[in-house]
């Protein structure tokens, strides 16, 4: 009975079941055969309401939709090209930082690669990189601002882990700290492998151009704020990241609205339905999977599964890589937010039993998921920038590849060296 309710879930998958409600349909299931009152499901969605960090999820995503839509991106790669882009391979280093800027803020991968790509790629090309380069560094750098405060992702998974009550308790704080470091080191390793990628070009070329830095920066006068705004304001301590939240929104359509008027106030009500649409599909997904991950702790399923992996993987650092091939492949096969939700309550009570810190596991899963979202052959980010690029899948494969080695050596680093995620953390 039970393999054919799997199998009829799994079923409803393939034909396009909305997600909140395969999730719902398991902890359902497992607690009508637990004899719980099913209203339970419900109590759970309904908790939502008592976090004050949930506050953080729309008025983030708002002002993400709000700076994808203005002239921001453009601004911002104008920035970037002005003060590195005279160094050797510097426009592939302003790809790789714009998009981790553009991703920590929006949150979204695939926006990245629309909004940007279409001014990156043909700059690449322009600059005499190769086709095949320029577009495996687009695809890939789309998701690189994972890691990066005020990511969508590590405030998901800070949500979810608290949930499980973990020693030491988890905190967006804490990951935002925890985050910098690994992603810069996967920004610092993309850089020196593009500079070994540039094409030549003469030294007396090479020159740093004091006007268009200066035109370039009060240009993007009204955006640099914003990482002080938000990132000084919650690694200093003194704002929550809910008020960082408020006040990176207010700020944002203050900007994009009123000061430089790049959105009609016309355009408004459509752009925050979007973004809203976004944070609805979110907070079902999370109201559902914490009913589920009530179920499975009630059921003692990650004990279960402890003992299980314990059993049969006796090393620890064969555990470790045994995780990180686990999670690239479910972040290959699952789009960022249910991977985070679906396997934070299966897997991280097992890596907590080996030892893992729990903000180090957090992390970890995200630097394999941002390299999942365009793992071959499934990762969505593949098929975007196949679509947006008018290139073959495969072709967009076998320019991704370098990348993804890349990025996966950064990924083993990051799990095999704790202190890369914990140096800035008070533990």
């Amino acid at each position: 009975m039970i393999w054919l309710i799997a199998l009829g879930l799994l079923l409803l998958a393939f034909l396009g079941a909305p997600f909140f409600a395969l999730i719902a349909a398991i902890a359902l299931l497992g607690f009508n055969a637990q004899g719980y009152d099913l209203a339970i499901v419900a109590v759970e969605i309904n908790r939502l309401g008592e976090m004050p960090v949930l506050v953080a999820i729309p008025l983030f995503t708002l002002a993400g939709y709000l700076l994808s839509e203005s002239e921001a991106p453009k601004r911002l790669v104008r920035l970037t090209q002005a003060l590195v882009g005279w160094l050797p391979g510097g426009l592939a280093i302003v790809a790789l930082v714009a998009s981790a800027l553009f991703t920590a803020l929006t949150g979204a991968s695939g926006v990245t690669i629309v909004a940007l790509g279409a001014v990156l790629f043909p700059a690449l090309i322009q600059g005499r990189y190769s086709e095949r380069f320029g577009l495996g560094l687009v695809t890939a750098s789309g998701s690189l601002g994972l890691l990066f405060a005020p990511s969508l992702p590590l405030i998901i998974y800070g949500v979810v882990a608290q949930q499980l009550n973990t020693t030491p308790q988890v905190s967006v704080e804490d990951l935002f700290l925890a985050g910098i470091i690994p992603g810069l080191l996967m920004l610092l390793v993309l850089s020196v492998y593009a500079i070994t990628q540039s094409p030549h070009i003469p030294p007396e070329q090479r020159r740093f151009d004091w006007r268009a830095a200066r035109a370039a920066i009060l240009d993007a006068r009204w955006e640099l704020p914003l990482p002080v705004l938000v990132l000084g304001g919650i690694y200093s301590g003194r704002i929550a990241p809910s008020e960082a939240a408020a006040l990176t929104a207010v700020y944002v359509f203050l900007v994009t609205v009123v000061i430089r008027r790049e959105i009609a106030l016309k355009r408004l009500p459509q752009i925050v339905r979007e973004a809203m649409m976004l944070v609805g599909g979110i907070l079902l997904i999370l109201g559902t999977a914490f009913a589920l991950t009530n179920y499975l702790i009630d059921a003692e399923i990650p004990t279960q599964l402890f003992a299980w992996v314990q059993a049969h993987v006796h090393q620890k650092w064969l555990f470790l890589l045994a995780l990180n091939l686990f999670l690239l492949f479910f972040g290959m096969l699952l789009e960022g937010y249910p991977a985070i939700v679906v396997l934070t309550p299966l897997v991280l009570p097992i890596a907590t039993g080996y030892g893992m810190d729990p903000v180090h596991f957090g992390i970890l899963f995200l630097a394999n998921l941002q390299i999942g979202l365009f793992l071959a052959p499934l990762g969505m980010n593949l098929f975007i920038a196949s679509y947006r690029f008018k290139r073959p899948v495969t072709e967009v494969i076998r320019a991704s590849w370098p990348f993804f080695l890349l990025l996966f050596a950064c990924a083993l680093a990051i799990t095999y060296i704790p202190w890369l995620s914990l140096v800035l953390l008070d533990r």
